[in-house]
């Protein structure tokens, strides 16, 4: 309500007396006095700037309370996601107290245990990565790294998933490809935040593909995977902190939509981007594209503050 009274409030007081001087202006402009031509073009001047104010008072005003619902979303989902694990936690806790000496429910309760309590660090280190990011805060340690090894570590962190669950991922990168000036540690975040997303929506079964090209100077890395695909007008909003798809099977999804948010963050700081090849029923492509070649200097770099180093000898 306080927004459409803003609104209303705008119009009345913006764009109605802007009409009604407009109006003026034309009928001093249609006299053809010298006068009065000279009043008709302040008028209209002056009203058009005062349209040109209230039009920018309101998609800033827009911006704000779009800002301000995405912002209450994450924290209602933030919110449920952290109650999940810990009321797991404390539930198998309890289970473990009720139930000493019972070596099989003891395992069960301990694996359960493990895999909750990594969840919650997950959820919770994603957080506090993307917030130093926001506030560039984030140093990027940036050495020469093999990307075939950056693949490797990236699929690693992700095996405890794939092993779990019924996901075929398969590679494509080949064995030469020139080494990346990076923080190998960012960039292995940024594949693992793709490779995620990729088993979150991915098909069924569920078919994720990483492959890494050199074209151009810069070093394109993707993870494909064989899901619904994302819509046309989708793909720009979906690197929107706090965003997600507004459909059924996204909201089903565990999820902060910090992600996609944290993996441009991370291509930008490395002087590159992300691109997206994705059609309804299609699946979906995300490539981290990466200047190949050493900046000259590490002010080129956007966002995050760097902390240079060269890379150990072979």
């Amino acid at each position: 309500m306080g927004y459409r009274r803003i609104v209303l409030l705008l119009v009345t007081l913006g764009l109605v007396p802007a009409g009604l001087l407009s109006a003026i202006g034309v009928i001093l402009l249609m006299v053809g006095e010298a006068v009065n031509l000279l009043m008709g073009i302040l008028i209209l001047t002056f009203t058009g700037t005062l349209v040109t104010g209230t039009i920018l008072v309101w998609v800033f005003l827009r911006r704000e309370k779009n800002l301000s619902e995405l912002q209450s979303d994450f924290v209602s989902k933030v919110s449920h996601e952290l109650r999940t694990p810990l009321t797991s936690i404390r539930m198998f806790s309890e289970t473990l107290k009720l139930r000493r000496g019972d070596v099989a429910t003891e395992d069960r309760c301990i694996e359960a245990l493990e895999r909750e309590s990594t969840r919650l660090q997950g959820l919770i280190d994603r957080l506090l990565a993307w917030g130093r990011m926001e506030s560039g805060m984030r140093v990027y340690d940036l050495a020469e790294h093999d990307v075939s090894a950056i693949v490797e570590e990236a699929i690693g962190a992700f095996e405890p998933t794939r092993e779990r669950r019924d996901v075929e991922v398969t590679t494509d990168v080949p064995p030469r490809l020139p080494k990346l000036w990076c923080d190998r540690a960012a960039l292995v975040d940024a594949l693992v935040n793709l490779l995620s997303n990729a088993y979150k929506y991915g098909g069924n079964p569920k078919k994720i593909e990483v492959s890494a090209r050199t074209e151009k100077g810069k070093t394109k890395i993707s993870v494909a995977d064989n899901g619904l695909g994302i819509a046309p007008r989708e793909q720009k909003r979906i690197f929107w902190k706090f965003y997600r798809v507004d459909d059924k099977l996204t909201r089903k999804q565990d999820g902060s939509g910090l992600g996609l948010s944290i993996v441009q963050h991370v291509a930008r700081a490395h002087r590159g981007k992300v691109e997206v090849e994705s059609a309804p029923g299609a699946g979906s492509k995300f490539t981290l594209v990466v200047p190949t070649e050493r900046p000259v200097s590490d002010a080129l770099i956007p966002e995050g503050r760097t902390a240079t180093s060269e890379s150990p000898p072979a």
